[in-house]
């Protein structure tokens, strides 16, 4: 097996400190000491600790963002309004796929996006760009065709917290209980839970002002 370059070893490195320790825990010695690199290599690679954390969280979000693409795309070709059950499937399914129980690519990644959502760093917010703001555009404007009494600012609430239930379960997933604690389910069991209760969720009432 080839010897990963040392942008890669960087990434991986980056990924790992960032998901334990958050963007401001992070520093770039930790990062480049981490992946066996010297300090300028950051700077040569990527330009900016920030730019690495950009790259570090589009190289996990990018396969999940295409995953989903893909699935809507399988849902529209068949009907223009599908159900609101399978657009969640087709939005949720693919973090279960990139994050499987048992697996520390997986657990990596979990711990990933929840630092996205959590993390009060601008710059763990920042990254997104035209491609991510597409897919969100798009399951938008699905959603709200089947769901017209939403208004857009609570849809979006309502879609920022199917991202929220499902990382946190996915971060679960892959930790230890704390004792008298029942074991999180793993497997397709949890993938099934998930997109019934979100489908329930996104499909409740308006909330009255």
């Amino acid at each position: 097996m080839a010897t990963p370059d040392t942008r890669t070893q960087i990434l991986d490195a980056a990924e790992y400190l960032f998901a334990e320790h958050g963007y401001r825990g992070t520093s770039v010695r930790a990062i480049t000491t981490l992946a066996g690199a010297n300090l300028a290599a950051v700077g040569y690679h990527f330009g900016s600790k920030a730019e690495l954390m950009a790259a570090v969280v589009r190289r996990v979000v990018e396969p999940i963002n295409a995953a989903q693409c893909a699935g809507l795309d399988r849902l529209l070709a068949r009907t223009p309004d599908p159900p609101v059950g399978e657009l969640v499937e087709a939005f949720v399914g693919p973090l279960f796929d990139e994050t499987p129980a048992g697996d520390e690519g997986g657990a990596r990644t979990s711990r990933l996006i929840v630092t996205i959502l959590s993390d009060p760093a601008e710059e763990a917010r920042s990254w997104t760009g035209p491609a991510e703001g597409s897919v969100r555009e798009r399951y938008l404007a699905a959603f709200a065709r089947v769901l017209p009494g939403l208004s857009p600012e609570e849809l979006w609430f309502r879609m920022r917290g199917i991202l929220a239930v499902t990382a946190v379960d996915r971060l679960e997933a892959h930790q230890r209980p704390s004792p008298g604690c029942v074991s999180p389910v793993a497997g397709e069991a949890a993938r099934r839970w998930a997109v019934t209760f979100l489908t329930a969720a996104v499909s409740a009432p308006p909330t009255r002002s």
